[in-house]
């Protein structure tokens, strides 16, 4: 909700910038509307609506490649947890407890996600989440190998179950990722000032004033997109758990 209101508060920005434009042009002299002035203008919105596109098509990179990092790190660490589980399940039944565990945190972590709760999602930052962690750790240090094969398999373990761990906060930093404030300011300036001028060069019309409409909404609709791609753990825009589900499935087994 907190992207939808900075998008409608965009669009309404952006709108009135536009009819205010429109209301100058029939109430400024002649001569400000002249051909030497219009072009003096269209030579500076075009300048200013450069750097709009440029700033425009750099946030909307960013945020779709923090989206798309974050969802290749929730696959990738799918796939880590079943070959966790896997290697435990052949080092014997004394790691029974520990793939239980390991199934719970999985399940627990896709809970609180897909619950699309802020407060949730945060808890997975707090001490009480990182001591699960390290007594999971704990617990496989405290195996005790018999042979060689187990030696083995307790050492993999262990450095799947570090980059699991080492993943997990990495994809749950990027996904806090925010678009800077003064930057969107910016953007949003500059998109006013075209949509002012867009306004100042035409006659008020029906077409117009949808034309208009239109523009604005698309725009706003662009930075909800962006806002919504930079935290890809909540609201409409979120990375797929599927495979986090499907390796629910498995574990235990």
């Amino acid at each position: 909700m907190h992207h939808l209101g900075v998008s409608l508060i965009v669009f309404a920005c952006v709108f009135c910038s536009a009819v205010l434009g429109m209301y100058l042009h029939g109430r400024l002299p002649d001569h400000h509307l002249n051909d030497e002035s219009m072009g003096v203008v269209k030579l500076t919105i075009g300048l200013i609506a450069t750097l709009a596109a440029l700033v425009l098509g750099l946030l909307i990179s960013s945020a779709k490649s923090s989206f798309d990092t974050v969802n290749g790190e929730v696959t990738r660490d799918a796939a880590n947890v079943i070959l966790l589980d896997r290697i435990l399940a052949q080092y014997g039944p004394q790691t029974d407890d520990l793939r239980v565990l390991l199934k719970q945190s999985v399940a627990r972590g896709v809970q609180i996600i897909s619950s699309n709760d802020r407060a949730q999602i945060a808890s997975l930052h707090t001490l009480d989440a990182y001591k699960r962690g390290e007594t999971f750790q704990r617990k496989l240090q405290e195996l005790t190998p018999q042979n060689d094969m187990q030696r083995r398999l307790q050492a993999r373990a262990a450095e799947m179950a570090d980059e699991i761990f080492a993943l997990r906060e990495l994809g749950l930093l990027q996904a806090t990722g925010t678009t800077p404030i003064p930057l969107l300011v910016t953007l949003v300036l500059w998109l006013c000032i075209i949509f002012c001028a867009f306004g100042l060069f035409t006659f008020p019309n029906a077409t117009v004033t949808i034309a208009l409409f239109l523009g604005a909404l698309s725009t706003s609709i662009a930075i909800y997109m962006i806002l919504e791609m930079n935290t890809p753990l909540d609201g409409l825009v979120r990375v797929s758990l599927g495979p986090m589900r499907e390796a629910l499935t498995v574990l235990g087994q």
